[in-house]
């Protein structure tokens, strides 16, 4: 049992193509010996047929003859000189009623069972082999007045016939296996070739840590078309899609480290200033705490952002419906609060989507916390929310044509916004959290002027 369990350890350990190529080789051996056997069985018939056929032709040729004509088994009879079974001449012998198996007659020729119970009237026509004088033959008993009648040709050439069968489909059946074997190494060395190029390849990545390699592998034939090359179509898209998230964490880990020297670097030096307190006038002391407070919360906002970009898709346990309308409002609300200089305004629908309140709530806030932004004082930001969609307007200086298609990006300021607050990240986990939503956020410059954010949620 360990033998076997062994065996099949390292059955399972070799190679694929090693695998691929010992089984389909088993398999067209196994058709090959199946079909020799079917050709053995059916020519050997069909020999046995004839040889039969022979028999019976001459048998009745032998009773329509004079010879042969109302002849009875109590008349012995033998065609003694023609019983040495070559050629094509038959041996014919009488086997009176009662004439014991065993038996051997005048011809040479021995009595069977069989034909003994064909003499009695007990057995209808009957073959049989026989040997007369050391040679193979053939026999055929019929019954007749009195006993049976028995012929015999020579089965000599019938033997040779079989034998030289054997010899001829046992080489082609060796043949065929062979061809077999062959055929099905060079299938697998063919078939499984690219891959084991794939193979090689996604080792190389693994020991290297490299996405940059693909696999590249020349296709056959109409693009498309062929399981392994849509393999490897797959394997270089998902490579596409390690490298572009590699590059995009290595950039996110820069951006977020730039973004977080400058606060840090005030922040160390508000507190290197409070650390000589009893220097400080009471106004000097006021002004580092308030600045110390800022950065803070300028360093709070930022981990918040990145928090809420490392998130991803909502689960679906956390869903509920949820009126955008009213969330809207809630934040129009909140809003007027913190942009006490910039006017809102707000017509909305009752409207249902699916969604996680606490997040739809930051992406909304978020978005109008960048049209306050960019709205001058006096500026009117206007909200609108109809079934499926949600519009927020200012009327502020527009986003420029080079900048718009980076809006979204993280960390991507525009070179009006540098001098603004805020570390270019609202925008880009808004529409995070609308993607997670199966929704999607886009922004456009308005007619007449200002930048129109629209946000498209399913209901």
């Amino acid at each position: 049992m360990g033998w076997v369990t062994g065996r099949g350890a390292r059955w399972r350990r070799s190679r694929l193509r090693t695998r691929l190529a010992v089984t389909t080789a088993g398999v067209m051996a196994l058709i090959v010996a199946a079909l020799t056997a079917g050709v053995y069985v059916a020519v050997l018939h069909e020999f046995d047929w004839q040889l039969n056929l022979t028999l019976r032709r001459q048998m009745e040729a032998w009773l329509a003859s004079p010879e042969g004509s109302g002849r009875t088994a109590d008349e012995p009879w033998t065609s003694s000189s023609s019983c040495a079974l070559r050629g094509t001449t038959a041996c014919i012998q009488m086997i009176p009623a009662g004439t014991p198996a065993g038996t051997v007659g005048g011809s040479g020729m021995p009595v069977s069972a069989d034909a003994a119970r064909v003499a009695a009237h007990r057995a209808r026509d009957t073959y049989s082999d026989v040997v007369v004088y050391g040679a193979p033959g053939r026999a055929l008993t019929v019954p007749i007045a009195g006993g049976a009648v028995q012929i015999a040709v020579q089965a000599q050439t019938y033997a040779n016939s079989v034998v030289r069968l054997r010899v001829l489909l046992a080489g082609l059946g060796a043949a065929g296996i062979m061809m077999a074997a062959a055929g099905a190494w060079l299938v697998a060395r063919g078939g499984l070739s690219r891959v084991g190029r794939l193979t090689e390849t996604a080792e190389l990545i693994a020991a290297t840590g490299d996405p940059h390699r693909r696999a590249e592998l020349p296709v056959a034939g109409e693009p498309g078309r062929d399981e392994v090359a849509r393999l490897a179509g797959a394997f270089d898209t998902m490579l596409d899609v390690l490298e572009r998230s590699l590059a995009a964490r290595r950039q996110l880990v820069a951006d977020a480290s730039h973004e977080l020297r400058t606060p840090l670097t005030a922040l160390r030096t508000n507190i290197d200033i409070l650390g000589y307190g009893d220097r400080l006038t009471p106004t000097q002391r006021d002004r580092a705490v308030a600045a110390l407070d800022g950065q803070l919360r300028s360093i709070t906002d930022l981990v918040n952002d990145l928090v809420e970009l490392a998130r991803g898709k909502e689960p679906p346990a956390l869903l509920e419906d949820v009126r955008l309308d009213e969330l809207a409002r809630a934040a129009v609300e909140t809003a007027r609060d913190h942009w006490p200089d910039v006017v809102f305004t707000a017509d909305t629908a009752p409207t249902v989507v699916s969604g996680v309140p606490a997040r739809l709530a930051r992406l909304v806030s978020t978005v109008l916390d960048n049209a306050a932004k960019f709205s001058p004082d006096g500026g009117t930001v206007e909200v609108r929310v109809v079934p499926g969609e949600l519009t927020v307007r200012d009327h502020g200086p527009g986003i420029a044509a080079e900048d718009l298609p980076h809006i979204f990006d993280h960390f991507y300021r525009a070179r009006s916004a540098r001098a603004l607050p805020g570390s270019g990240l609202g925008l880009a986990m808004a529409r995070q959290i609308a993607v997670a939503h199966g929704a999607s956020l886009d922004a456009a410059n308005a007619p007449g002027g200002g930048t129109l954010i629209r946000l498209r949620i399913p209901g």
